[in-house]
């Protein structure tokens, strides 16, 4: 049975921090594509950033300098680094694990950026 399960999201201040990780099971980790996405409030889900088996990196435009993606093969499990926090960072981060043709979702863990 494969799980993802998010941790780490929260009310925070603008210009806070906040660190989310995906632990993962079920799964032969190291061969995944990892992969951050979010939901804001009515919006579509759009990629934030994902990191290839290989270490390879994407990010999109909004949060580069800001977030950092990574990833610990030995502990299964992918982190976000948030910096710099925004208001507009307000949404339901997903972790997503990817290696055609299997493609799991976490079940989201919610961060507000809000004074």
């Amino acid at each position: 049975q494969v799980q993802l399960v998010e941790s780490g999201g929260g009310l925070v201040q603008p210009g806070g921090s906040l660190r989310l990780s995906c632990a993962a099971s079920g799964i032969i980790f190291s061969n995944y594509r990892m992969g951050w996405y979010r939901q804001g409030p009515g919006k579509q889900r759009e990629l934030v950033a994902r990191i290839y088996s290989g270490g390879d990196i994407n990010y999109v435009d909004s949060v580069k300098g800001r977030f950092t993606i990574s990833r610990d093969n030995a502990k299964n499990t992918a982190y976000l680094q948030m910096n710099s926090l925004k208001p507009e960072d307000t949404a339901v981060y997903y972790c997503n694990a990817f290696w055609r043709p299997y493609d799991y979702w976490g079940q989201g863990t919610q961060v507000t950026v809000s004074s």
